[in-house]
């Protein structure tokens, strides 16, 4: 775990008061301290741009909302520097952004529910690669690690040497161009924030997060009445949802391929180091996830070329309608406005084998282990359902069988201003109530 905790330190320089600042302070300490060692171009990518096509170096990008009070509790375990990391930075003209306010989302594009995420580009701009993913809300382990970090680096550093014969090879690497250019320019951003931090004034409350673009990418469609996008509703996929248990030491080597999964089917075996997807280099388990981000929702396949025991071996991954559902989303902070839009606010939980014998229950059902008291979120509330009641049918339906199926029939399949029918128990009795769909 120390190890772990060492990369959060590696890409975000470590907060330490005698007293406990508040979040405005440790912003604005934050950055002294930066701008002080003068290691990271704190927050100015034209200037990191500048500097890279005038020293030749490839650039590093930490993209990091601050304050982060996941990683501010980690500082008393966190060190200086690494001797395998530090010499490989030093090869980077590496830049630190704090705040996605004003930030380029053609050029930027990267899952949002992380607490940070790294880039490796050319100076003129071009991918080589991405790091950093997350499968759990605070647990990193499994996902990105020390030795990782360092094995992207040189990654990063082997296709900026071959930079440009190998730019048709990293051209998938940059995607589709986005709903609006800023984040500021989404209707639900652009009253409340600028393209700037703001230093003089309250910088904490001028700074748009990371979760704050994928929130507004849904509630702008949301407010249009469409259905949200299956691309964005399960976005970024992780490459566990296909079957493949990648080593987060490695740039993607298996460990582990799930039985019965996409990824067996496709002949992967656990042993393979995977060479490219899609016909992309891979530098991390981000890139594989960014290749599985371009997939359609309705399927697609997918080019892989494995090395095993020496050889090359070119594979294909058959993804079908659908697959992007077999990912988790219920870990996700966004998962909060998804369940406001389409459960009025309730969070689920699973039934024990021992609930159901009792209860007597073979299909569907899900507990209700909270209901939202306020606002919006409290429509759930407001419409009946109550703590502890097992939802047993939804919008006329026995077929669902997790939270993530109700969040994302509700968002997809309904509108705001729509009611469902929903089925409960409570204390032994069925009860039957509406509850409306919002936005």
């Amino acid at each position: 775990m120390s190890r772990l905790f060492a990369l959060v330190f590696v890409l975000i320089p470590s907060l330490a008061f005698a007293q406990k600042p508040t979040r405005e302070q440790k912003v604005l300490d934050d950055r002294k301290k930066v701008e002080a060692e003068g290691f990271w171009i704190y927050n100015d990518l034209a200037k990191g741009r500048a500097e890279a096509k005038k020293t030749g170096k490839p650039i590093i990008v930490v993209l990091r909302c601050l304050p982060c009070e996941e990683c501010v509790k980690l500082d008393d375990e966190l060190v200086n520097t690494d001797p395998e990391i530090r010499p490989l930075l030093e090869k980077f003209v590496c830049v630190r952004i704090v705040g996605t306010n004003g930030l380029d989302l053609g050029q930027f594009q990267f899952d949002t529910d992380q607490s940070f995420a790294v880039f490796f580009l050319n100076a003129d701009g071009t991918v080589y690669g991405r790091f950093g993913t997350r499968s759990h809300r605070t647990n990193w382990v499994g996902d990105v690690s020390l030795p990782g970090l360092a094995n992207a680096l040189r990654g990063a550093l082997e296709l900026h040497a071959g930079y440009p014969k190998n730019a048709d090879a990293l051209a998938g690497k940059k995607g589709k161009a986005p709903e609006f250019a800023r984040p500021e320019l989404f209707p639900t951003l652009k009253d409340k924030y600028t393209s700037k931090l703001d230093y003089e004034g309250n910088v904490v409350r001028s700074c748009i997060h990371c979760h704050q673009i994928g929130d507004a990418r849904r509630e702008y469609y949301r407010s249009r009445k469409q259905a949200i996008p299956e691309t964005l509703l399960f976005p970024f996929p992780h490459p566990k949802s296909i079957g493949l248990i990648l080593d987060p030491k490695e740039r993607a080597k298996v460990l582990e391929v799930t039985a019965n999964s996409l990824a067996q089917t496709a002949g992967v075996k656990a042993g393979d180091e995977i060479v490219s997807m899609g016909r992309q280099p891979l530098l991390s388990i981000a890139d594989v996830q960014w290749v599985l981000e371009n997939v359609p929702a309705d399927g697609g396949r997918v080019e892989i070329q494995v090395r095993r025991g020496g050889d090359t071996t070119g594979l294909s991954l058959e993804l079908p309608k659908g697959w992007r559902r077999a990912g988790d989303i219920t870990w996700r902070s966004s998962s909060w406005g998804l369940r406001r839009m389409a459960t009025g606010g309730i969070l689920f939980e699973d039934l024990t084998a021992e609930d159901r014998s009792k209860l007597k229950i073979d299909g569907f059902a899900l507990r209700a282990k909270h209901v939202g008291e306020y606002g919006a979120h409290a429509a759930a509330k407001n419409a009946g359902v109550r703590k502890g009641d097992i939802i047993t049918s939804w919008d006329g339906s026995r077929t669902f069988r997790t939270e993530s199926d109700l969040l994302a029939h509700g968002v997809t399949a309904r509108k705001p201003g729509d009611k469902i029918a929903v089925e409960l128990l409570r204390d032994g009795k069925t009860l039957k109530l509406q509850l409306p769909m919002q936005d």
